[in-house]
């Protein structure tokens, strides 16, 4: 089987930070450890949300993760416990339709 037929054997995993350093910082770590193959920052995002029966507005960061869905729980509970707010942003996304070429880069960076 190659990696386009195999669904969700490749995810995304995001998460926001409010400071564009430790964003950077976070991303970086994470594919030095080989937790993911590549990360990307985006913004900054305004958000809008509920925290403590208010609503608030922050401007944040998108982090985005590629990694393999064998090293998504992994990279998950690394993120968490890094993460500066108290309840942090951590969504993980299948990836399907992955071209070959990438879903091989992405294995081979992600192991050791």
């Amino acid at each position: 089987m190659t990696p386009r037929s195999m669904p969700h054997e490749f995810v995304q995993l995001q998460t926001t930070l409010d400071d564009r350093e430790a964003a950077e910082e976070l991303i970086r770590a994470a594919v030095e450890r080989r937790l993911a193959a590549c990360g990307q920052l985006l913004g900054p995002v305004n958000s809008t949300y509920w925290w403590n029966g208010a609503i608030e507005e922050a401007e944040e960061w998108l982090c985005v993760f590629k990694t393999t869905a064998a090293l998504a729980a992994v990279l998950e509970r690394w993120i968490v416990e890094r993460h500066p707010y108290e309840v942090p942003e951590v969504v993980t996304i299948g990836m399907s339709g992955v071209s070959d070429t990438y879903g091989e880069w992405n294995t081979d960076e992600t192991e050791e």
